[in-house]
């Protein structure tokens, strides 16, 4: 029976559903009420409105004759078909959006938007309520055909959307509702105008250099003007909601405008970049730092900067723009890391407690590099790995749909350039270029959305490129027809100019007036580098000087050492260790006893303790780093029975600063150049990066040949980074042998960093603990070791306790026990790391007196030890022959870099020989038994006396 009036409603609203479905929505709406999710939205909202179908309440009695109404008829049905319309336009709405300024891709099949691919008509969707498709339609939006109208507005506008592929549904409904609620805040009056003076700066600054620089290369921004006061955006959004550091990494295109208005570089400083002036000195052509020992610069458009700003609420904030090679991308991972730096805390003992709040991360994309280029997967994925997760970064596609000649469909497969983001759930919006409040309300919900869900954001700015790849290349070459478009096509600037005008905001008059005062200060800005001299650069790069560094003290007293081991063999009572790990660890404690020995593994473990005992924070990553790949340094224990972790170090007592070791994810280039990044920002932090095998460290080549190698002499940028590269030939093949020596000596000059390949437990010690020493000095500068595999456990790496509690790294170690009568020596041998053990292992076994040998370690082979090899070798007068030893084939290893290192040392007319593999073009061996052949031959052939004077390559 009929009881009220709401009961009414809802018996009329059913009748219209009588007929074949009647069966089907019964069942849903049992379905519905045990588990309302478990059916479709728009049956929920039905449920909701209408309360239960007849045959399925208790208050409403069946109808004695059910009308018979057309299946296609069915409202029910067609409110179900008018949901699925809505859920399209929601996740298709991008394909017929107005992106695109020039109107020249290609059109995408949009049926899939359309009433009619649904049976669905006008009058179809103005039968029921906007709410019944649209949850939280706006109280204007009354009938179901005014809702599909008002969404297809919103999601095929200027502006597109695609969050679909966000598997959260929290942040997914948050998404749609800021999108169709329109909560972003409009301009106001006085906005507007700002934003269009921030376009007039843009554009006017390109044409300034185009006209007065003629022909030279500036990569200019035209065409996505609009990315700077986007730039502005976030800025300002970011620093309000209290961020102190905005981390920025850009390729060239855009980036003297970006240094210019964001970064804040004065115009008469850029303008001097470009000069050309007989007078090289005052006006160099390249670079802004003109050329002095050791820093050689760079182009103007690789050249970063850093500005302060204050926020709505006195806060003041550092932008940085990362200096960049050319190399497209691959400042994307040293920008994490600079944010990761500045969000940590690394003044207590333990992992450092971070604050994503402190720091923000922008990076501006290629639209052909960013699905081109492996290094913007690698670093997406650090999105939300422990190690390196950094609150969300916000990307931004410079979208000219060109990539220096080649057009999108030969640089991608994808339908948009951003596509790559879908797989790892990063929110997309493609906004149109000529539309500069679109472009800000799409800055606008990128900052919200990293604010509130701490994830990363990508905006794909689709404009075009007004000159060619630079301004020395014609581009109607190769797109003539894409070209002929953009000469006719105004500059975004006019667009808005011509918007602002027809609202009422601002005169033909006052436009005129904002593009004269802005000409005028460009004039200006020239006119003062004609009367100004360039002040000269001053030398970013001293030498590091022998003397002072030979005076860091790296030695520890045996009593702390004690204390520090036995705090590190302390755990919980009940923490489960694995029983073969446990026995391992127990026959440390007699390690620092007088006569016993200190291996590779609890020296290196000894050295982290007590430098974060001294107050320096340690950060360690690598593929396997909390374990190591040989499984020496066991730093993260886990327990066996509930799989809870507990890291020593982090509960020492005597412990000031952090302690950070996290296993990395199966990428070298992006990792390390995280590790860079975050070195280079928290320069007082000793930043370790282990790569699984040495030669993996070759995945990494641009960050070793951009950053590591050259940052300090391109930009001034100092670094402390340390590699583990593990090298040594074991017969494990060519991939597991050679950590590739000779192109880090290659790379070695002016003193750029160290590269080491000790042989004990000792000095290993001590470097890692000079090099923490050095880290915010003047002397700083990366160091490259060449680790060991085998050695880690070999008992002649092993170390007494009195070489830690005395002494210091030295850079050349010579073979004990020879050399004791220097007349009677007639080799030298020198070598270095495992084939110097390997010779001491054979003296050992032949039991020879071996008068007529010495052998010296080259334990430092950049900067070579000049001083000390040559002063060993005045020692002995009567020497027939140096030889040098190694396990690499001869193109390969230190030889081809040594050779005329020790010629020069070398005693007048004493032959310099080579003994070892010959020339190959892989490093290594994949068989065993060749392996073990070869090595046999080199180290015999290296004490055989009657070999001297003689090439003794292997082979040969």
């Amino acid at each position: 029976m009929i009881t009220n009036k709401r009961d009414e409603q809802a018996q009329g609203a059913w009748e219209s559903y009588y007929g074949p479905n009647l069966g089907y929505v019964q069942e849903q709406y049992e379905r519905y009420v045990n588990d309302p999710e478990s059916v479709d939205e728009t049956y929920r909202k039905v449920f909701q409105l209408w309360g239960a179908p007849p045959m399925a309440s208790a208050e409403l009695e069946p109808a004695a004759a059910p009308k018979s109404v057309a299946l296609d008829g069915n409202l029910l049905k067609k409110g179900v078909d008018a949901g699925k319309l809505v859920w399209n336009i929601r996740t298709y709405g991008h394909l017929a959006a107005d992106i695109d300024p020039l109107g020249i891709l290609t059109k995408a099949d949009t049926r899939v938007l359309e009433p009619e691919q649904y049976g669905l008509s006008q009058s179809d969707l103005e039968a029921f309520p906007a709410s019944l498709i649209w949850d939280g339609a706006p109280d204007n939006v009354r009938t179901g055909w005014e809702a599909i109208q008002k969404l297809r507005q919103t999601y095929t506008g200027t502006i597109a959307y695609e969050f679909s592929h966000v598997h959260e549904v929290e942040e997914r409904v948050w998404l749609n509702r800021q999108v169709e609620n329109q909560s972003v805040v409009p301009l106001n009056a006085e906005q507007k105008k700002a934003l269009l003076e921030r376009l007039v700066e843009v554009d006017q600054f390109e044409e300034f250099l185009h006209k007065t620089f003629v022909g030279q290369k500036r990569f200019s921004i035209e065409g996505t003007d609009t990315m700077v006061p986007m730039l502005d955006e976030l800025v300002r959004h970011m620093v309000d909601e209290g961020a102190e550091h905005i981390l920025m990494g850009m390729a060239h295109r855009g980036r003297l405008n970006v240094l210019a208005h964001v970064l804040g570089k004065p115009y008469d400083k850029i303008f001097a970049e470009f000069h050309h002036s007989p007078n090289k000195k005052l006006f160099p052509s390249e670079g802004s730092m003109g050329i002095n020992f050791g820093w050689t610069g760079d182009v103007k458009y690789h050249l970063g900067a850093n500005r302060t700003v204050e926020g709505a609420s006195d806060v003041k904030a550092k932008i940085t723009l990362a200096n960049n090679p050319s190399h497209l991308e691959y400042v994307n991972p040293v920008v994490e890391g600079f944010a990761r730096a500045a969000q940590e805390d690394r003044t207590e003992p333990g992992y450092p407690q971070q604050d994503v709040n402190k720091a923000a991360t922008v990076i501006i994309h290629g639209d052909s590099a960013f699905p081109g280029e492996g290094i913007v997967a690698e670093t997406l994925n650090f999105n939300k790995l422990p190690g390196f997760q950094n609150g969300g970064t916000i990307h931004i596609i410079a979208n000219n749909n060109i990539g220096f000649t080649t057009e999108s469909k030969d640089s991608r497969s994808t339908h948009y350039a951003s596509d790559l983001a879908k797989g790892y759930e990063i929110p997309i919006v493609h906004v149109n270029a000529d539309d500069p409040e679109a472009c800000i309300n799409a800055m606008r919900l990128a900052s919200e959305y990293r604010n509130k869900f701490k994830k990363d954001f990508l905006i794909d700015l689709v404009g075009y490129r007004r000159y060619g790849h630079n301004e020395t290349d014609d581009p109607d070459t190769t797109q003539p027809l894409v070209y002929q478009k953009v000469k006719t096509h105004p500059r975004v600037a006019a667009i808005y100019a011509d918007i602002l005008i027809k609202e009422g905001v601002i005169s033909k008059e006052e436009s005129a007036q904002i593009i004269q005062q802005v000409q005028e200060r460009l004039k200006a800005a020239y006119d003062r580098i004609k009367d100004k001299e360039q002040d000269p650069a001053n030398s970013h790069h001293q030498t590091p000087a022998e003397e002072r560094i030979a005076k860091i003290k790296t030695a520890v007293p045996i009593g702390k050492l004690r204390k520090i081991n036995k705090d590190l063999l302390s755990r919980p009572d009940d923490f489960n260790v694995y029983p073969k790990l446990q026995r391992i660890l127990e026959r440390r404690e007699t390690a620092l006893n007088e006569g016993e020995k200190v291996d590779w593994g609890l020296a290196e473990t000894l050295a982290f303790a007590s430098i974060v005992a001294d107050g320096k924070p340690i950060r360690l990553t690598g593929q396997d780093a909390e374990r190591a790949t040989f499984a020496h340094r066991n730093l993260v224990l886990h327990d066996t029975k509930n799989g809870s972790t507990y890291c020593p170090i982090h509960h020492l007592p005597d412990a000031k600063a952090s302690f950070a070791i996290y296993n990395s994810p199966l990428s070298e280039a992006a990792v390390l150049g995280f590790e860079y990044g975050y070195n280079v920002y928290s320069p007082e932090t000793l930043v370790i990066w282990e790569a699984q095998y040495g030669d993996f460290s070759n995945v990494a080549q641009v960050i070793t040949d951009q950053f590591i190698s050259a940052g300090r002499s391109k930009w001034g940028q100092k670094s402390s980074l340390v590699m583990l590269l593990p090298h040594g030939y074991e017969g494990a093949g060519p991939e597991h042998s050679s950590a590739r020596l000779e192109r880090f000596l290659q790379l070695g000059g002016e003193e750029n960093f160290t590269v080491a390949n000790v042989t004990t437990a000792a000095q290993y010690f001590h470097l890692l603990r000079r090099q923490a020493a050095m880290t915010e000095s003047e002397d700083a500068r990366p160091l490259i070791l060449m680790s060991p595999k085998s050695l880690i456990r070999n008992a002649r790496v092993a170390s007494s306790p009195a070489e830690f509690a005395e002494g210091s790294f030295k850079p050349v170690l010579e073979q004990p026990g020879l050399g004791g009568r220097p007349e009677r020596v007639e080799r030298i041998i020198l070598c270095s790391g495992k084939i110097a053990v390997e010779l001491e292992e054979a003296l050992e076994k032949s039991g020879e007196a071996n008068e007529w040998l010495h052998i010296l370690r080259v334990e430092q082979l950049y900067p070579f030890p000049e001083k000390e090899v040559a002063g060993i070798l005045a020692r002995f007068t009567n020497v027939k022959e140096i030889l040098w030893v190694q396990e690499e084939p001869e193109n390969m290893g230190a030889w081809r870099y040594i050779e005329s290192k020790l010629r020069k040392v070398a005693p007048k007319d004493t032959p310099v020989n080579y003994n070892g593999r010959p020339e190959r073009s892989s490093t290594a061996s994949g068989f065993q038994q060749v392996h073990a052949f070869e090595q046999q031959q080199i180290v015999a052939a290296a004490l055989n006396q009657k070999s001297i004077k003689h090439n003794i390559t292997l082979g040969r």
